[in-house]
């Protein structure tokens, strides 16, 4: 569990957020010290176009290689003020508009752009 923002007031807040949000869909919370099995968020939507995902993680993200989810955001690929670089970029590369996705949610993002892109005939 993490939080993370510009100040550290900030990044508290948002830490008990998402421990508020955990105890919502737990029925009970662990006990201290005993181990428990890491969960990972849902990547239906994302992991409905690995082409998109790889070329985006590359091309925008400027990595080689990065695990992405149905809730994994812009915000946690770098450590600006804003989104506005990646936005810029995503706008250059595939000619659409997400500045106002203000959460960077790349789920919705990738739907944005397969939503404005020309997709070719099948040739079968």
């Amino acid at each position: 569990m993490s939080g993370s923002a510009n100040s550290r007031l900030e990044a508290l807040e948002e830490l008990r957020k998402n421990f508020e949000k955990f105890k919502a869909t737990k029925p009970r919370l662990p006990r201290p010290g005993t181990k428990v099995p890491i969960e990972f968020a849902a990547s239906e939507r994302v992991g409905q176009h690995p082409e998109l995902a790889q070329d985006f993680v590359r091309r925008v993200l400027g990595v080689d290689w990065a695990w992405i989810s149905d809730e994994s955001s812009l915000w946690e690929f770098h450590g600006d003020e804003t989104n506005e670089s990646l936005t810029e970029k995503i706008h250059q590369i595939y000619g659409v508009d997400v500045s106002d996705i203000s959460s960077g949610n790349i789920a919705d993002i990738f739907d944005r752009i397969l939503k404005h892109k020309v997709v070719p005939p099948n040739s079968d």
